[in-house]
C-alpha cells in the first residue's frame, strides 16, 4: 500500500487542520461567546457573519497558503510579499475568488507593499501593530529551515512576521507557537511540549536579547501555569497574545482535533483566528486522520490544498 513520506503527512496534518479551524470559525466570527455558549459550534456551518458556504476559510489561511506557496517555489521574504499582493490584489489563494475579509494592520501592509516595489517588511512596529495576522499565518515556517541557529531561526521568523507585523511581540509570539510545533512534531504530547517550552524559552530569549518588557508580555504562558487559568480569563480577541494564550490554553485542556478547535471557535469573538491557530497544533498532533472527514470532505479546495502540502514538503525534506 502506497504511503506518503512523514513531512508530507505532517504538513498536510498541519495545514488541513489549519484551515478546517479557520473554517469552522468564519460563520460565527465576531459574534460573543455568551452568543456560542446559547448556540455552541458542533459542525461546519454556511453563511453566518460573511455569508460564505460551509467550508470557506479566510485570510488566516489564504496567508498561511501564500507563505507556503513561497516555500515549495524557493523561499524568499519577496515572495511571500508578492504572494501577499496577489491575494489582496489579484485573489491569490482565495477560496471562492475574491478577498471577504482582512485585517487593518494587514491591509495596511499590504498597501505599502503594493506601493514599494522595494518594500518586503512593511509591518507597522509600534505597540498597537500588534495583532494576530502574523501568527495566524506562520505554521508553514515549522517545516522549513528547522535546524539553523537559533539566532538565526529568530530573524527569520520576524522577518516573515514582519511582512505585514514588524513589532518584536508579533515575532516572540510566533517563534514560540512554532516551538510548539517543533515539539510536536518531535513526537512530545501538547503537555510535554508546553513543559519544555516553559523550560527553555526565557533562557532562549534572553540570549535573543529579547527585552525583559517584552518577554514579560509572554508570562502567563511561559509560568508555566497557562493550564490552571480559569477560560473565563482566557481572552479571544484579535491581540496577538490572547490568540495564542487561547490556542495553547485549548490544546492543553482537549485531547482530540474535533474537541480541541471546537473549543476554541467556541471562545468567540475572533473564531477564525483563534481556530486556525489552534488547528494547526491538533492537526500536527492528532494527525489528519482525526479531523472529522465530513469537515473535509466540505473545505474549500481542499485538492489544492493537498497539492500546495506535497509541494512544500519536497523542499522541507
Amino acid at each position: 500500500m502506497f504511503s506518503l513520506p512523514s513531512t508530507e503527512l505532517q504538513v498536510r496534518a498541519a495545514l488541513l487542520g489549519l484551515a478546517t479551524g479557520d473554517a469552522l470559525g468564519v460563520p460565527v466570527e465576531f459574534q460573543s461567546r455568551a452568543a456560542r455558549h446559547t448556540d455552541p459550534v458542533v459542525s461546519m456551518r454556511a453563511y453566518g457573519t460573511h455569508h460564505q458556504p460551509a467550508g470557506t476559510w479566510s485570510d488566516d489561511a489564504s496567508l498561511t497558503f501564500c507563505l507556503a506557496e513561497a516555500i515549495a517555489d524557493g523561499f524568499t521574504v519577496r515572495k511571500l510579499a508578492e504572494n501577499c499582493c496577489h491575494w489582496y490584489y489579484k485573489n491569490l489563494w482565495t477560496p471562492h475568488g475574491s478577498v471577504f475579509d482582512i485585517g487593518i494592520t494587514t491591509r495596511e501592509a499590504i498597501q505599502r507593499l503594493k506601493a514599494d516595489d522595494d518594500l518586503t517588511l512593511a509591518g507597522g512596529t509600534d505597540e498597537f501593530s500588534n495583532g494576530n495576522g502574523a501568527l495566524m499565518r506562520i505554521l508553514p515556517l515549522a517545516f522549513y529551515k528547522t535546524d539553523l541557529p537559533l539566532e538565526s531561526r529568530f530573524q527569520l521568523i520576524w522577518d516573515v512576521s514582519a511582512v505585514t507585523h514588524g513589532h518584536i511581540r508579533s515575532a516572540i509570539a510566533c517563534w514560540l507557537y512554532l516551538e510548539m510545533a517543533r515539539h510536536l512534531r518531535a513526537g512530545l504530547t501538547p503537555t510535554v511540549a508546553y513543559a519544555e517550552l516553559c523550560r527553555e524559552a526565557p533562557a532562549q530569549l534572553s540570549r535573543l536579547h529579547v527585552p525583559a518588557k517584552e518577554i514579560d508580555q509572554f508570562e502567563r504562558i511561559l509560568s508555566g501555569q497557562l493550564p490552571q487559568v480559569a477560560v473565563s480569563a482566557i481572552s479571544s480577541g484579535g491581540y496577538v497574545v490572547h490568540t495564542l494564550e487561547a490556542a495553547l490554553w485549548c490544546l492543553l485542556h482537549y485531547s482530540s482535533y474535533a474537541e480541541t478547535v471546537l473549543a476554541a471557535v467556541n471562545l468567540g469573538d475572533d473564531t477564525d483566528t483563534t481556530g486556525a491557530v489552534v488547528g494547526g497544533l491538533a492537526g500536527l498532533q492528532y494527525g489528519e486522520a482525526a479531523i472529522p472527514a465530513e469537515w473535509l470532505a466540505a473545505l474549500a479546495r481542499r485538492a489544492d490544498i493537498e497539492d500546495l502540502c506535497q509541494r512544500m514538503a519536497v523542499v522541507s525534506r
